[in-house]
């Protein structure tokens, strides 16, 4: 639900976003977004306190991103969160920003990297997707 919420905010803002984008390193990113500009938007979400304090991962997320959001629903623990990330609180109807996320230059080869492979997966799911019809 909380995806849902988080890909309509992204949308919201001219962004355009896939859930479950896999990283070079092995990782996965519950939300990428990509801007008219080509900066590049993750978003971590995390369901429940248990969640995020077991699931330490996201600081490997970092290097592949311009900008870093956890996204939480309204209920949960905010004071838990690094407060130099940003936030995103959502529901399954629509998300806002309670903090704004940190800006980070990529590089321009990990940049054209990482726009590849997002170009990729998004052109693989919807090739699937057709072919499902």
């Amino acid at each position: 639900m909380l995806t849902k919420g988080v890909m309509r905010l992204f949308s919201d803002m001219g962004l355009t976003p896939i859930a479950e984008f896999k990283l070079a390193n092995g990782r996965r990113a519950d939300v990428a977004a990509l801007d008219r500009r080509g900066k590049i938007t993750f978003a971590e979400i995390k369901s429940c306190r248990a969640d995020f304090e077991t699931d330490q991962k996201w600081p490997e997320y970092i290097d592949f991103c311009d900008r870093f959001y956890f996204a939480v629903d309204p209920t949960f623990p905010a004071e838990l969160l690094p407060e130099g990330e940003g936030l995103i609180m959502a529901d399954g109807y629509g998300a806002m920003i309670a903090r704004a996320a940190e800006e980070r230059a990529l590089a321009a080869a990990r940049r054209k990297a990482v726009t590849l492979r997002f170009a990729r997966q998004a052109a693989r799911r919807v090739q699937q997707a057709l072919s499902d019809v």
